[in-house]
C-alpha cells in the first residue's frame, strides 16, 4: 500500500548505466579545463592530507629511539604547513567544484526547460505539471550531489591508494591483512546497489507526487473554500505526505544502513592489527610508531573506504535522478515537422482535408472531417457540449498533432511551417483569459515586447476602450497580482483581447472569448470585434446570439461531424440542428424575446 500510486510516467525509461555515464559526461566536457584542474587539486590535496599519520608514525619512531626535539619540532611545523596547505587547496577544489557542478546543473534545467516547452498540449493533459516541475527541479539538485559525491569518492581513492602504498613499506603482512577486508567494503556496497537504485527512484516519484498534490490544491483554492473543504484538502495532503514519508524512511534505511555494516569490517580490522601488530613488536618485527600507523590508517582509511565503497549505492540517487530527468528531455513532441517554411503575411485561407483527429486512441473526435474556409471569412462554429469545436482551434494553432488527413493554410499543410513564426499570425482569445503576475502593460506586451506605450493604448481601444486603464493605482504600471487577479475578469478578457490585437494577427480565433463577461463588457468586445473581424479571416465559437448574427458563415458541429452551413437566415429556414441549438441558447437573448417577455 506503501508504493501504490508511484508508477512510472508514460514516457518514462530506463537506461543502462553505460549509457547514463556517457550522457553524463556530455554536460561536464565544455568543462573540461576545470575539471582537469580539479582533479590536479583533488590529487595534491589527497596526498598532502596522507603524509599526516606517515609524519605522526615517524614523531612517535623518534621519540622512541633517539628523541631530538629539533627534529620533533620540525616535524610539528610540517604537519602543520601540510594541513594549512591542504585547506587552502581544498578550499579552490571545492570552489571550482561547485561552480562545476552548478554551471551542470544549469545546462540540465536547460534542456528539461527546454524539452518541456516544446511539448504539444497532450503532453500536459497527461503528465501533472508538479510532477513535472519535481523532476526539472528537485532531481537535478540530487544528481548534483552525486556529482559532489563522485569527486569526493576520487579525492579519497587517491588517499587510499597512496597510504596503502608507504603501508607495504613498513609490514607486508599487516598490509595484506587491511587489503583482504576491502573486498568486504565493497561487497557490501553492492549488496545494499540493486535495493538503493529501485527505493530512491520510488522515493522520487512519491516527492513528485506531493508537489503535484500540493500545486493543484493550491490553485484551486478558491473552489476548495467556496464549498468548505479545507480539511478534505488537509486529509488528502496528510495522505499523500504520510506516502512520500513512509518510501523514503525505507530509503533512508537502506542508505544508511551500508555504514554500521562497514563499521563492524572497521572493527575487526582494528582488532586483527591489534592482535597481529603487536605480535610484531613484541618480536621485535615492527616498532609502536609504525605499529601505530597501521592503526591510524585503519581510522584515516575508514572514512575514504566507507565513501568509496557506499558511493555506488548512494550514488544511485543521481542515476535515478538524472535517468528521470533524461526521460522528460528525451520524450519526443507528437507535434510533427517536415518543413520549416517561414510564412509571410497570411491570407487565412484554411482548408481540412479528410481530417481523423482522437485525444485518446479509439476515441475519435474528427473522422475524415472536410472544411474549407476563405481569405477574410468569418465563421461562427457552433454545436453541443464535446461537439469539436475547441478541438477545431487547438488543431489549427499547432497544440495538437491530428491523426490523419491534413489541414492546409494558404494551400500549404500546416506541418510545413516553422511553428513559433507560424503561431505569430495566429491570435487566439480563449474563454478563461489568462494574464501573469505582472504589470497590465507588461502582459499586454507579452507578444511585442517592443511595442511601444502609444501601441498599447491604442490596441486597448481597439479592444472596447482603455477608459478602464485610468482607475487603476499606477495606470499600465499596476502591478496585476497572480493570474490577474487584482481585475475583474471583464477586465482581464479586455486586456487578453489588446494583447492578441497588438500581435495583429491573419487568423483570429475567439474561443467562446465572452461567455464568462458581464454585458456591459460583452458589448464592448462586440462592437471592437465587428470591426476587427473585418478582412481577417475569423473563427468564433460561440454561445451567444451576436456572434452568429453577424458572421459570414455558421457551421453546426454535432460530434466531430457538420451537419449544417449557412448564415443565421438560410439556417433557421431549414428548421434543423441549427435552430435547436438557436431556440436552446440563443433566442431568449434576441430583441424579439425580452420584448415579448417583458410586454
Amino acid at each position: 500500500m506503501v508504493f501504490s500510486g508511484l508508477d512510472a510516467e508514460e514516457y518514462d525509461r530506463q537506461y543502462k548505466d553505460k549509457v547514463l555515464f556517457n550522457r553524463i559526461s556530455t554536460y561536464f566536457k565544455k568543462y573540461r579545463k576545470k575539471m582537469i584542474l580539479i582533479i590536479i587539486l583533488l590529487v595534491i590535496s589527497s596526498i598532502s592530507s596522507s603524509f599526516l599519520p606517515i609524519l605522526t608514525s615517524i614523531a612517535i619512531q623518534n621519540l622512541e629511539i633517539t628523541p631530538n626535539l629539533i627534529y620533533l619540532t620540525f616535524i610539528v611545523v610540517l604537519m602543520l604547513c601540510i594541513n594549512l596547505s591542504a585547506y587552502v587547496i581544498n578550499y579552490f577544489q571545492q570552489i571550482n567544484s561547485a561552480k562545476v557542478i552548478g554551471n551542470v546543473i544549469m545546462d540540465i534545467r536547460i534542456d528539461a526547460n527546454a524539452a518541456v516547452l516544446n511539448h504539444d498540449l497532450s503532453f500536459f493533459d497527461k503528465n501533472p505539471i508538479g510532477k513535472i516541475v519535481s523532476r526539472v527541479n528537485r532531481d537535478s539538485d540530487e544528481f548534483g550531489t552525486a556529482v559532489d559525491l563522485t569527486i569526493q569518492a576520487i579525492a579519497n581513492l587517491f588517499s587510499v591508494v597512496f597510504l596503502i602504498s608507504y603501508m607495504f613499506f613498513i609490514s607486508v603482512f599487516l598490509t595484506l591483512l587491511f587489503l583482504i577486508a576491502i573486498p568486504i567494503f565493497f561487497l557490501i556496497a553492492l549488496v545494499f546497489r540493486r535495493v538503493a537504485r529501485k527505493k530512491t527512484l520510488l522515493g522520487q516519484r512519491a516527492l513528485a507526487s506531493v508537489n503535484s498534490y500540493v500545486k493543484e490544491s493550491f490553485s484551486g483554492i478558491q473552489i476548495a473554500k467556496t464549498f468548505r473543504q479545507e480539511e478534505k484538502l488537509y486529509n488528502n495532503f496528510n495522505k499523500v505526505n504520510k506516502q512520500s514519508y513512509g518510501v523514503n524512511l525505507r530509503r533512508a534505511f537502506v542508505l544508511n544502513a551500508i555504514f554500521p555494516s562497514l563499521g563492524v569490517v572497521q572493527g575487526i580490522i582494528l582488532m586483527l592489527f591489534v592482535y597481529f601488530g603487536g605480535s610484531l613488536v613484541l618480536s621485535s618485527g615492527l616498532n609502536s610508531g609504525q605499529l601505530l600507523l597501521f592503526i591510524q590508517s585503519t581510522w584515516f582509511l575508514s572514512f575514504p573506504l566507507f565513501s568509496i565503497a557506499s558511493f555506488w549505492p548512494q550514488f544511485q540517487t543521481g542515476l535515478s535522478a538524472g535517468e528521470r530527468i533524461f526521460a522528460l528531455i528525451d520524450t519526443q513532441s507528437k507535434i510533427i515537422q517536415i518543413d520549416n517554411i517561414i510564412p509571410n503575411r497570411l491570407k487565412g485561407s484554411i482548408e481540412f482535408k479528410n481530417l481523423t483527429f482522437e485525444y485518446e486512441a479509439d476515441k475519435s473526435v474528427f473522422k475524415d472531417f472536410s472544411l474549407k474556409i476563405d481569405p477574410g471569412e468569418s465563421i461562427a462554429i457552433v454545436g453541443h457540449t464535446g461537439a469539436g469545436k475547441s478541438s477545431l482551434a487547438s488543431l489549427i494553432a499547432r497544440f495538437y498533432e491530428f491523426q490523419g488527413g491534413d489541414i492546409l493554410i494558404d494551400g500549404i499543410s500546416i506541418r510545413k511551417y516553422d511553428i513559433p513564426e507560424y503561431r505569430k499570425q495566429i491570435g487566439i482569445i480563449p474563454q478563461t483569459p489568462f494574464l501573469w503576475a505582472d504589470t497590465l502593460e507588461n502582459n499586454i506586451t507579452y507578444c511585442c515586447k517592443e511595442a511601444s506605450r502609444e501601441s498599447v493604448i491604442d490596441a486597448l481601444e481597439q479592444a472596447g476602450g482603455a477608459d478602464w486603464v485610468e482607475d487603476l493605482s499606477n495606470g499600465l504600471n499596476t502591478y496585476i497580482r497572480e493570474r490577474g487577479s487584482l481585475l475583474s475578469m471583464g477586465q482581464r478578457q479586455l486586456a487578453v483581447f489588446a494583447r492578441v490585437l497588438l500581435e495583429d494577427p491573419s487568423i483570429l480565433i475567439l474561443d467562446e472569448a465572452t461567455a464568462s463577461i458581464d454585458p456591459f463588457t460583452e458589448t464592448k468586445i462586440q462592437d471592437a470585434l465587428e470591426k476587427t473581424i473585418k478582412n481577417r479571416t475569423s473563427i468564433i465559437i460561440a454561445h451567444r446570439l451576436w456572434t452568429v448574427r453577424h458572421v459570414d458563415k455558421i457551421v453546426v458541429l454535432d460530434h466531430g461531424k457538420i451537419v449544417e452551413e449557412g448564415n443565421h437566415d438560410q439556417l433557421m429556414e431549414k428548421n434543423g440542428k441549427y435552430s435547436e441549438l438557436y431556440n436552446t441558447y440563443f433566442r431568449h437573448q434576441s430583441l424579439e424575446y425580452v420584448n415579448k417577455v417583458y410586454k
